[in-house]
C-alpha cells in the first residue's frame, strides 16, 4: 500500500464514492469517507439519497464492475435476497405499444432495492483496514492553495489534509463551483437537458412464485412523442414488489393509492394495475415522489487547467435521466477509471486529473447519448440537441419495434442498454437491415 500517496478523501458515501473508496485503498495508506447525512446501520432509505425508496436498477454491465472490485459480491447479494433474472426472459419491456419477445439471453442480471445494494457495498468498505467512514460531517471548503488542493474544511473548522480529494457529493455542483474558483480553477461548462421527470412508487407483497406476466421484471414506456408515461416493476429483496410510476414533463403519477391506481389503469397495457389489484400493500397511505427537473453534464474534461490533488466522479460529473438506470453503473466505472488512472500516472497530479476525466467521458459518452437522445423524441425537451439525433431515433423506433418479434434485434438493444456494447453495434449492416425487415412484422405496426 501507500504507493500512491499518503491519504485520499472521498466527500460523500454514497454508491460512487463508496466504490471509488474501496479502489482507493490499495493505492493510498488511508482513505477516509465523508457524508453528512446519518449512515444507517441496515438497508435504510435515507435522507441524503432521495430517490432511494423508488426502483433502480443496476445494469449488468454495472454488476459486473461491482464484482470486480468486491469479488464475490453478487452471490453475497442474492444470498441475501436479490432476485436473479435472466435479462432477455424473466424481463418484460412494454415498448413502442407491444412487449418485446422473451428468449433466454443468459445474461445474468439481479433486482434488489438501493438501500440494500448500498448497504452491502457500505459494509465491505467498512471492512477495509485502511478506510474510515466519517458521517453526520460537512465539507464546507476544499483547503489547498491556488491550483492545488490539499484537502477539505469541515463544518466543525477541521482541516483534514489529503493527498486526493474525490468529489463524490452527487449533483450540488454549484458549491464546489465555488470552491474552486476560490482556488483559482476555473469551473467546467455545464450541458443541461431539461426533461422534468417525476415519479411514484409504492410497495407490495409479493407471495413465493408470484410474477407479473411471468416475468420478475416489467418495464413499461408508452409511444412518444404524446404518451410521456412509464412504469417498472421490480421483484426485489424481502418478498416485495417495488412498483414506479411516472414519465416525462410532467406526466408524474399521483401519491394517493386511488389516484396511483387510477394511473396505472390508463398506462396502454394491464400488467402493472392487474398486480396492484391483487397484491397487498406495504406502504401506508401514502407513497414516495421524486422529481427530477434535468439531466445535467459537467465538462471537466474540456477545461485547459485542472487543479492537483481533486477531482470529481459520479453525479458530481453527470447526473442522467434516471428513467434509464445508469447512474450507479457509470459512477462505479468512473471509479475504475480513476484507480487505472492513478496507476499509469504515479501520483494525484493535474496530469492524472486530466487523463482521468477523459476516461470518464468515455464511460459518460455512450450512456448520455443514449438517454438524451431518448428524451428528445419528446418535443418538450429542452437543451442542446446531440448531432444526427432525429435520424438516430427515426431508426431506434424501428428498432424497438423490431423487438417485438425478432430475438437478434432485441439481443442487440438488451446489449446496449446494459451498456455491454456501444451504440454502434446497433448500425450493423446485417443487424440493421434484419431489424428493419423484422420492424414491418410487430403487431404495434405503428404509423411512421
Amino acid at each position: 500500500m501507500g504507493t500512491i500517496g499518503g491519504h485520499a478523501v472521498v466527500v460523500g458515501g454514497s454508491m460512487s464514492g463508496l466504490v471509488s473508496a474501496a479502489v482507493l485503498s490499495t493505492r493510498f495508506d488511508r482513505v477516509t469517507v465523508i457524508d453528512r447525512d446519518t449512515l444507517p446501520d441496515g438497508a435504510s432509505d435515507r435522507r441524503g439519497v432521495p430517490q432511494s425508496g423508488h426502483a433502480h436498477a443496476l445494469l449488468i454491465s454495472g454488476r459486473q464492475v461491482l464484482d470486480g472490485v468486491f469479488p464475490g459480491l453478487t452471490d453475497e447479494l442474492i444470498r441475501g435476497g436479490a432476485v436473479p433474472y435472466d435479462a432477455g426472459w424473466d424481463l418484460l419491456f412494454h415498448q413502442m405499444g407491444s412487449l418485446r419477445t422473451r428468449f433466454s439471453s443468459g445474461k445474468l442480471g439481479i433486482s434488489l432495492t438501493r438501500a440494500y445494494l448500498e448497504h452491502t457495498v457500505r459494509e465491505r468498505v467498512r471492512a477495509l483496514p485502511n478506510v474510515a467512514i466519517r458521517d453526520q460531517v460537512s465539507v464546507i471548503d476544499l483547503h489547498g492553495t491556488p491550483g492545488r488542493v490539499c484537502g477539505v474544511v469541515l463544518d466543525g473548522g477541521e482541516i483534514l489534509r489529503s493527498d486526493l480529494v474525490v468529489d463524490a457529493t452527487g449533483r450540488s455542483g454549484d458549491r464546489t463551483d465555488a470552491w474552486l474558483r476560490r482556488l483559482e480553477c476555473p469551473a467546467p461548462a455545464v450541458t443541461k437537458v431539461k426533461i422534468d421527470v417525476g415519479y411514484t412508487t409504492r410497495v407490495l407483497r409479493r407471495q413465493p412464485g408470484d410474477r407479473i406476466g411471468g416475468g420478475l421484471l416489467y418495464l413499461m414506456s408508452a409511444v412518444p412523442p404524446h404518451d410521456k408515461r412509464a412504469a417498472a416493476v421490480f421483484a426485489v429483496e424481502g418478498d416485495r414488489w417495488m412498483v414506479t410510476l411516472g414519465g416525462w414533463h410532467r406526466s408524474h403519477a399521483p401519491t394517493d393509492p386511488e389516484g396511483f391506481a387510477e394511473f396505472a389503469e390508463a398506462l396502454p397495457d394491464p400488467h402493472v394495475a392487474k398486480l396492484l389489484a391483487s397484491a397487498e400493500p406495504l406502504d401506508g397511505p401514502r407513497a414516495h415522489k421524486f422529481t427530477y427537473p434535468q439531466a445535467r453534464r459537467r465538462h471537466f474534461e474540456r477545461l485547459r487547467t485542472l487543479p492537483t490533488g481533486y477531482v470529481a466522479l459520479g453525479d458530481a460529473i453527470c447526473s442522467f435521466n434516471p428513467l434509464y438506470g445508469q447512474g450507479m453503473t457509470v459512477g462505479a466505472m468512473e471509479a475504475v477509471a480513476l484507480g487505472e488512472t492513478l496507476d499509469q500516472e504515479g501520483r494525484a497530479s493535474a496530469r492524472m486529473a486530466r487523463a482521468y476525466y477523459r476516461k470518464a467521458a468515455a464511460a459518460i459518452a455512450t450512456p448520455w447519448q443514449m438517454s438524451t437522445g431518448s428524451d428528445f423524441m419528446y418535443p418538450e425537451t429542452v437543451g442542446p440537441r446531440p448531432l444526427g439525433t432525429g435520424v438516430v431515433n427515426r431508426y431506434v423506433r424501428r428498432l424497438m419495434l423490431a423487438t417485438h418479434v425478432s430475438r437478434e434485434s432485441h439481443l442487440v438493444l438488451l446489449d446496449m442498454q446494459h451498456l455491454l456494447a456501444r451504440p454502434s453495434s446497433i448500425f450493423r449492416p446485417g443487424p440493421a437491415i434484419r431489424s428493419l425487415m423484422a420492424a414491418r412484422r410487430s403487431p404495434a405496426n405503428p404509423a411512421d
